[in-house]
């Protein structure tokens, strides 16, 4: 039985955001790239208006165990609803016990329930795998920069249709517009 639960975040969790992506990342990916991301999920918290960027955490007794975000992606020639699913960290102490799993499929209920077409991701395939996300070719649907891995660049249909291929580059939201993230 899980002892944590998911809720939405908002603009008030920036500093408990920062701090828990800043570690996550730290610990597993080194200093640099620890105050890389968490200095992206703060700009990502300072927006968040539950349209645009949507925040879920998993809390126990009020600490933030997990996170994750979803961003909105633009396409200038439709009208289509999708979403970027990143980034997403669980406290070292709390990995492997389906909280990130958990987040995601949380996230995803919700976004079905708002009518939402799919949503991409860009990390590792065999972790958003097991969440039902499958390599997507560019073809299909542009990233919103160049990407250095692209055999990252994953996706969901939240449809019974599939995901549309799309073809034009979306726009998403400033914070991700640094190349540093793709």
């Amino acid at each position: 039985m899980q002892e944590w639960e998911v809720s939405l975040l908002g603009k008030d969790c920036r500093e408990a955001v920062s701090q828990l992506f800043t570690e996550v990342f730290t610990a597993s990916e080194g200093a640099q790239e620890g105050l890389l991301v968490g200095r992206l999920a703060s700009a990502l918290s300072a927006l968040i208006d539950d349209q645009e960027v949507i925040a879920f955490g998993a809390q126990q007794a009020g600490s933030l165990l997990g996170c994750l975000f979803f961003t909105r992606l633009h396409f200038a020639q439709h009208q289509i609803r999708i979403d970027l699913l990143a980034p997403l960290a669980v406290s070292t102490a709390h990995q492997r016990q389906g909280i990130g799993l958990g987040l995601i499929h949380h996230g995803l209920q919700e976004l079905r329930r708002r009518s939402l077409a799919a949503v991409l991701t860009y990390g590792d395939p065999a972790f958003y795998g097991q969440a039902g996300f499958r390599p997507l070719a560019q073809e299909v649907i542009q990233p919103p920069l160049q990407l250095s891995r692209p055999e990252g660049w994953l996706g969901r249909s939240l449809t019974a249709e599939g995901i549309p291929a799309i073809p034009e580059r979306p726009t998403c939201v400033e914070p991700f517009r640094d190349p540093v993230y793709w």
